[in-house]
């Protein structure tokens, strides 16, 4: 049996954690500010947990794009939960930038150009996120 390494982090920069969900900083150069919002528990689908979880997950999602639309001021924020590789529960939250380096395709497509740096401060990143949802979540 695999290990899931979402159940088993190694190495994550945690800008938040809650008792049912935290929130991470990918850490990707090519994205600056892409989170992952990971359920703490290991489920497969939004459907496996009741409706007020739902509500719950969804809404760090949202307090996690809201944070990094404030702090980066991207074009765009991608929204995706595949778990194809990773069967467990999370959202992966991506500030995109017109020219990062797979803008206006997917973040999976073929690379248009070499990324701009985008200055990111994960310790402020992190207060804000920290406030917003310790204020309405936990």
């Amino acid at each position: 049996m695999l290990t899931c390494t979402l159940c088993k982090p190694v190495n994550e920069i945690v800008l938040w954690q809650g008792k049912r969900c935290r929130v991470i900083l990918v850490g990707d150069p090519d994205y600056p500010g892409f989170c992952r919002v990971i359920w703490n528990e290991h489920v497969k689908e939004m459907t496996d947990l009741n409706e007020p979880e739902q509500a719950h997950f969804l809404a760090v999602v949202f307090a996690t794009e809201r944070v990094l639309r404030k702090q980066l001021h991207p074009a765009k924020i991608n929204l995706a939960s595949l778990g194809n590789q990773i069967p467990h529960l999370h959202w992966h939250v991506i500030p995109r930038f017109t020219d990062d380096a797979h803008f206006p395709d997917p973040v999976w497509s073929d690379r248009r150009r070499e990324s701009s740096p985008t200055t990111l401060d994960s310790t402020t990143l992190a207060r804000e996120l920290t406030g917003q949802l310790n204020d309405q979540m936990e």
